[in-house]
């Protein structure tokens, strides 16, 4: 083994050490990709390619396999709070702007895919979104969802960002934008960062108050959905709506 300095320039060879693998390296990657698309790929080897463009010259897999032991998945990377990407070795402030960047297009592809859409009908695409959005958030948010009369998607807002475990939600301001819109109908749509998407007890209390709110004005709540980690709760299918 040859000596080297501080940069890894190794004086037995005259170059940097592992250049030529790390070069190969990515081009493999790339060409799995390229052949085989993210399914033909582990999480941290997605990451790696993602990582390619904020780090030039250097091997990303220790970064990479460093960030999925941390936050566990490829999302969960993805939506940490660029604070904690930070706390990894390795990741600074490019990095940490790459990963946010990726996160931000992922949630807007998916938005773009319902709004504007019969929600009732684009059902499937709409629990990606609400999933890509709000799934992976360390803290609760309470979303809105507002459809006309032909349940078109017109709006989609945040009325509430919380602790982690408590999103204070008012029936008053619900109904209120509602009217603003013009809204026929709502998705009422929240989080639990502890990934189980179990309602409780205040889930459901605060369900009524808003559906009893809002028939008195004739609107429809349509569904409350909980999105978590390990998937997603529908008060309508368990029959608390």
């Amino acid at each position: 083994m040859g000596f080297k300095d501080e940069q890894g320039f190794d004086f037995s060879t005259g170059s940097k050490s592992g250049a030529p693998g790390h070069l190969g390296h990515r081009e493999r990657l790339r060409d799995r990709f390229s052949q085989g698309g993210a399914d033909a790929m582990p999480d941290y080897e997605l990451l790696e390619l993602v990582l390619f463009r904020a780090v030039a010259r250097q091997d990303t897999k220790p970064i990479a396999k460093a960030l999925i032991a941390k936050f566990g998945t490829f999302g969960d990377v993805l939506a940490a709070p660029a604070a904690r990407l930070k706390e990894v070795k390795g990741v600074g402030d490019k990095i940490a702007f790459e990963l946010k960047l990726v996160q931000a297009a992922a949630v807007r592809m998916a938005r773009n895919t319902v709004m504007s859409k019969p929600a009732l009908t684009s059902w499937s695409a709409l629990i990606e979104y609400c999933t890509a959005a709000m799934a992976y958030d360390d803290r609760e948010q309470f979303r809105l969802l507002f459809l006309d009369r032909k349940n078109v998607l017109i709006a989609d807002e945040m009325q509430q960002r919380g602790t982690v475990d408590h999103t204070p939600v008012y029936p008053r301001e619900v109904i209120k934008r509602a009217l603003e819109l013009s809204a026929s109908a709502i998705i009422l749509v929240h989080n639990h960062p502890s990934g189980d998407p179990t309602p409780s007890q205040t889930d459901i209390d605060m369900t009524r108050q808003i559906v009893d709110a809002a028939a008195k004005l004739t609107i429809t709540v349509h569904d409350h959905i909980i999105i978590g980690r390990s998937g997603h709760t529908s008060f309508k299918a368990l029959k608390l709506i």
